[in-house]
């Protein structure tokens, strides 16, 4: 007897639900009516939807005795309003474009290295922070810095601010990064 209770104990386990989702069509019913909707104040939001509810009842006891058999216990009606006030009715029908990423443009090892070396070699000072560092940094590394702006803007990347806050941000992002080590 409790092998068979082990069994469906383990059987329920596998089969939690978390989020009871509508069927395709009765979304898209649902979708409509908040689209058509969208933007009704609330009290007419709220008495279209009690027009709705009457005359799509069929639809709606279907839909809720479907959601009782998959083990929603809480109120479907409920359920429902909030999908369409709250969910649906401010969902967007196009979606965006997706954005192009920007190329991304390396730093030399070489200047990573000396980055590293610089902080390494400084990290234990008294009120050593990032903005102090690399202005120390630049100031000390004039040569290998002009070398490095060169290729950047060889590699694609050519207006000045863009170089130097890539740069700036390449070493602190390195200091966080060995100081958090």
């Amino acid at each position: 007897m409790s092998e068979l209770k082990n069994e469906r104990m383990i059987e329920s386990k596998e089969q939690t639900i978390y989020r009871y989702k509508f069927t395709t069509d009765f979304m898209e019913e649902l979708y409509t009516f908040s689209k058509i909707h969208q933007y009704d104040e609330r009290h007419d939001f709220k008495e279209a939807w009690n027009t709705w509810v009457e005359d799509n009842n069929e639809l709606i006891v279907e839909e809720g005795r479907r959601l009782e058999n998959l083990g929603y216990d809480g109120d479907i009606l409920d359920k429902m309003f909030r999908s369409a006030r709250y969910y649906f009715r401010k969902k967007d029908t196009v979606k965006p474009e997706p954005k192009e990423r920007r190329q991304y443009v390396s730093v030399p090892k070489e200047f990573l290295q000396s980055i590293d070396e610089h902080i390494k070699s400084n990290q234990f000072n008294k009120d050593y922070q990032p903005k102090v560092a690399h202005n120390d940094f630049c100031k000390e590394n004039q040569e290998l810095l002009e070398r490095c702006i060169n290729e950047i803007m060889e590699k694609g990347l050519v207006d000045e601010e863009d170089v130097k806050n890539k740069l700036k941000k390449t070493y602190k992002n390195r200091y966080f990064r060995i100081m958090s080590a």
